[in-house]
């Protein structure tokens, strides 16, 4: 898994200098999750939500990673946890963000500063363009260009009335993805584990763009699974950022208000 393999990469580059970081601040918001980590380094990730039934009382659990129970605990101890929970998943890639934060800016790569990665598209010719996640504004630009368009949900009710004539049931990625010129993926699919298998279909010399302020990792493992942009994003003012995320923010608040978008080019 890309997560995984993000934060192996990361151990073997910085050993205890990445592993013995402590999380020293967290808000879990509707939908977003910020961290602080003990570098004083801050990251996002959408907040993956819990599916299943309710806990009995049986199944309550007062353990390592639960509330007030967080604030303190090493970056080893988090990705070595064995429970598996929509809480876990979602702290993983808020710190692989956070750390990653200082890294982008100041490694080798190649970043376009207040740019969205759409606008690095080229429609010079036909294109077939495949959206995973109901990107509404995105959407909007790609039905523009009068280019084919499908839009990968879960469910159609994500999508406004006007957009539904482009919806595709999500299970079926591997009949759309292959015959796409671009796929543009949500960051979330980082925290639900679904992007490894969307990338496993996408053909040879299309275009790949993730997109969202769950991707603000290093880019090194998503560019090797053949991922061409990424849209990240660098946090201006944390302080605000743990305030809007406290108070149901989305991505477009934080852009809004403390941050700046910024895409990564393979």
């Amino acid at each position: 898994m890309i997560i995984e393999e993000t934060y192996n990469l990361l151990v073997n580059r910085y050993g205890t200098d990445f592993k013995e970081l402590l999380l020293t601040d967290v808000r879990v918001g509707l939908h977003l999750t910020g961290v602080r980590l003990s570098d004083n380094s801050f990251g996002t990730s959408a907040t993956l939500t819990f599916e299943g039934p309710f806990c009995s009382k049986a199944d309550r659990d007062f353990g390592a990673f639960t509330p007030l129970n967080i604030r303190g605990k090493k970056v080893e101890e988090l990705f070595r946890e064995k429970k598996d929970s929509a809480l876990l998943s979602t702290l993983r890639s808020a710190v692989l963000n956070a750390f990653s934060s200082k890294l982008i800016n100041s490694a080798n790569y190649t970043i376009i500063e207040d740019c969205d990665p759409v606008q690095l598209l080229e429609f010079d010719s036909p294109k077939t363009v495949t959206i995973v996640g109901a990107f509404h504004s995105y959407i909007r630009r790609i039905e523009a260009t009068g280019n084919k368009l499908h839009v990968l949900e879960l469910s159609e009710n994500a999508m406004s009335e006007e957009h539904r004539k482009y919806f595709v049931p999500a299970e079926e990625y591997k009949t759309v993805i292959p015959v796409s010129d671009i796929i543009i993926i949500t960051g979330q699919t980082l925290v639900n584990s679904t992007i490894d298998d969307l990338l496993s279909v996408v053909p040879d010399n299309a275009q790949v763009v993730v997109s969202g302020p769950t991707v603000s990792i290093i880019p090194d493992v998503l560019f090797e699974r053949g991922v061409t942009i990424i849209g990240a994003m660098r946090i201006t003012n944390p302080e605000v950022m743990f305030d809007v995320i406290s108070q149901g923010g989305t991505g477009y608040h934080l852009f809004e208000y403390c941050a700046r978008k910024i895409s990564i080019l393979k």
